[in-house]
């Protein structure tokens, strides 16, 4: 929206610097980082009044919840604070008639009301399982079809959209997609991250920390691909318009960093599903757009190894139940990071060694754009 006061550049010369994606993206990031600190500690206080704590241990974690202080009443729906900073400082700060940034904020939004429906039939209503997983993947799927809709309606994205393209080669290997393979990967990109950041959101700081890494990561691609020179010297696809992104990636990186503060151990506050399952959708959605979706899967490496760690788990029990009568597990607990916590590493280090892991992997993922 503040992007337009720069065509009133020849009454104040200083607005000329709004045309650029790099000044507005980092005026994002601070923006969302003051809106962050300064709505945190209201709502933390409104939750705590609101007593909008789980008020029991979890079945899954069992006293892990609880080893180094009383996680029980720790308010939840911290999601909201990176929410409202993210929203609206992408809304002041990137071009809100782009297609781009539309969808992203679209999808953002549609998949932070279940996370908030899921996270206050859990707390207010006291219901341990909160919405259902059909009801859950109607929301997802909504999310999903009015993106792609969009996408394929718009005039500036409905070619590009259908390209697929993978790492370490300069061309598409599908230059058009058809409608329901197209529609397959990207709701897969769109579920799968967002069910996976939610499986990693399970101790202090962990998802929020490790969801800086992939926004960083994806703003400098999201930049690259908007850019007719940079795309053209690094062989990857060029995408009019999609340099906008790298505005919400910004308000992205200062809104989790704003709720890392609170998030930070001992937690003043948790994400909840508010805030896990829209923060993977969005990244989802937007890795697909500026043709980087395997991309993704390295960069985001920690969130798919929680991912997966479920899925093994889950498959590995259910077939030795089915061969031998008694289900076996690969790992001690799953998701991942707590059955390093069932080893005796304290909840610190687990948090801090994925941070490094998803440094890694997000250095390994911004390497590919360089290998074609």
């Amino acid at each position: 929206m503040l992007s337009y006061l720069a065509d009133y550049s020849e009454y104040f010369g200083p607005l000329r610097l709004l045309r650029y994606i790099t000044v507005r993206t980092v005026l994002a990031a601070l923006t969302s980082l003051v809106i962050g600190f300064a709505i945190g500690p209201l709502l933390i206080s409104k939750f705590r009044e609101m007593k909008l704590g789980h008020g029991y241990i979890d079945d899954r974690t069992g006293m892990l919840g609880a080893t180094y202080f009383d996680k029980q009443h720790t308010p939840t729906m911290g999601g909201l604070i990176i929410f409202f900073a993210v929203f609206a400082s992408s809304v002041l700060w990137a071009v809100s008639t782009n297609v781009w940034v539309i969808v992203s904020l679209f999808v953002y939004a549609a998949l932070t009301a279940p996370g908030f429906r899921d996270d206050y039939l859990k707390v207010v209503h006291k219901n341990r399982n909160g919405i259902s997983s059909w009801e859950k993947i109607a929301w997802q799927s909504v999310a999903t079809l009015g993106a792609l809709g969009v996408l394929l309606w718009h005039p500036a994205s409905a070619e590009s959209v259908r390209e697929l393209w993978v790492p370490f080669l300069k061309h598409a290997i599908i230059e058009q997609m058809p409608w329901w393979l197209l529609l397959t990967l990207i709701y897969l990109w769109v579920v799968g991250f967002s069910n996976a950041i939610n499986l990693t959101d399970g101790l202090d700081g962990l998802a929020a920390g490790c969801t800086l890494t992939v926004a960083l990561v994806f703003g400098i691609m999201a930049y690259v691909a908007g850019n007719v020179i940079y795309s053209q010297y690094l062989l990857i696809s060029y995408v009019e318009g999609a340099g906008e992104l790298t505005v919400i990636c910004g308000a992205l990186i200062g809104g989790c960093m704003a709720f890392l503060w609170f998030n930070s151990h001992p937690a003043e506050v948790f994400m909840g599903d508010t805030g896990s399952l829209a923060l993977g959708g969005l990244i989802g959605v937007m890795a697909f757009m500026i043709h980087q979706p395997l991309t993704l899967v390295i960069v985001g490496g920690v969130f798919v190894l929680e991912l997966l760690s479920v899925v093994l788990q889950v498959g590995w029990f259910k077939h030795t139940k089915r061969r031998h009568g008694t289900g076996r597990r690969l790992f001690l607990m799953a998701p991942l990071h707590h059955h390093f916590q069932k080893r005796g590493w304290p909840e610190t280090k687990v948090v801090t060694r994925f941070w490094i892991l998803s440094l890694g992997f997000a250095l390994a993922g911004l390497a590919t754009l360089k290998l074609r």
